[in-house]
């Protein structure tokens, strides 16, 4: 009988397996470090991100307690609900239970209270409203984004302006998978590998969104991509995708620093800026300088294997969020031009216009 250690030994193998994440006639031995500083992508890297993880986490928590929540405060942004709730011990256990009871709840929550039962929703409503995220809190995790989207861009442009890849997506493929890895996309990588998987983690403590678990596959898909491409040493296109999407990410939350200071002709002018962005990079440049090459011009110089079609899979995710978000952001487009200005539609139905 098999020890569990003998096992665990065999299933490891089978899942890295050089016939799933390797070219055909390629084995693990060519990502052997080479003499001369020549390295090459280490899943065991991976790892790194989680360390990575934990210190943007912390640098976040600094960040927004030290600079960005006292710039809210000087700017007069509002760190409390605008909500006047009167004390009721037995709505209050009954909110502790359920915050959206259903209506023979509230019946019965009436006749418990002597209360009307449009008086007990409407309190049920306010009390909801109540435990809302403020609008400080809001604009420091919009900060805070903002200011890691803009590090990170910059970091990226530094990183890949002389590389090959940057101007030419068919040097992600080119003598795969010989593919060494510098110091700066190492580095590149392990930053937002690490900052994605905070993400992650930090989603259900930040504010809560319509979009919430659009959002969260979003992120996991993105998790799944860098460590896929990273084992894989597929780490140009990688970069490509990373870089791509900060891009537009940066007047994103700068749409919503500028909403949150209460500045809409600001507000406006940033969303255009982020509108033109978007549709440029998610629909222009990811569509064609990515997934183009990636899926079908690839293919005429790099063999197929299984890790390669989970890898292009992934990549096809993503593009379906960013048509799905697309069409929010057009109803967002609308609404400022025909409506009342920029709105970030992203938010709960049941949450105030902070």
């Amino acid at each position: 009988m098999a020890s569990a250690r003998d096992l665990f030994i065999r299933i490891s193998d089978a899942f890295w397996s050089e016939s799933i994440w390797l070219p055909p006639n390629t084995t693990w031995k060519i990502y052997e470090d080479r003499a001369g500083g020549i390295n090459y992508a280490q899943f065991n890297d991976i790892y790194y991100s989680l360390l990575t993880a934990i210190v943007i986490l912390c640098i976040r928590i600094t960040f927004e307690r030290l600079i960005f929540r006292p710039l809210g405060q000087a700017l007069g942004i509002s760190d409390r609900p605008r909500v006047k709730l009167e004390k009721n011990e037995v709505l209050e256990k009954a909110f502790r239970i359920n915050r959206r009871p259903s209506p023979s709840t509230i019946q019965a929550l009436s006749k418990r209270t002597d209360l009307s039962t449009k008086a007990v929703e409407s309190w049920f409503n306010r009390r909801q409203a109540a435990v809302k995220p403020t609008t400080l809190a809001r604009f420091t995790e919009s900060s805070w984004k903002c200011t890691f989207y803009t590090f990170s861009f910059f970091f990226g442009v530094w990183a890949l302006w002389d590389k090959p890849w940057t101007w030419d997506s068919m040097h992600c493929f080119i003598d795969y998978p010989h593919h060494s890895v510098s110091s700066e996309i190492w580095w590149y990588y392990n930053i937002e590998l690490g900052f994605y998987i905070s993400l992650i983690i930090s989603q259900f403590f930040d504010v809560k969104y319509s979009d919430f678990w659009q959002m969260f596959i979003h992120h996991v898909v993105t998790v799944l991509l860098l460590c896929f491409s990273w084992a894989c040493n597929l780490h140009r296109i990688g970069t490509l995708v990373l870089i791509i999407h900060d891009f537009a990410d940066i007047p994103l939350e700068g749409t919503k620093i500028t909403r949150y200071m209460k500045t809409p002709r600001l507000a406006n002018v940033v969303f255009s800026v982020f509108l033109i962005c978007w549709i440029y990079s998610r629909l222009g440049l990811l569509p064609t300088r990515v997934i183009a090459y990636s899926t079908y011009y690839a293919l005429s110089i790099l063999p197929m294997f299984p890790a390669y079609y989970i890898f292009n899979g992934l990549l096809c995710t993503l593009q379906v969020l960013h048509i799905v978000w697309t069409w929010l952001i057009l109803k967002i487009a609308h609404n400022a031009i025909f409506v009342d200005g920029v709105k970030d539609l992203r938010e709960s139905d049941d949450e105030d216009d902070d």
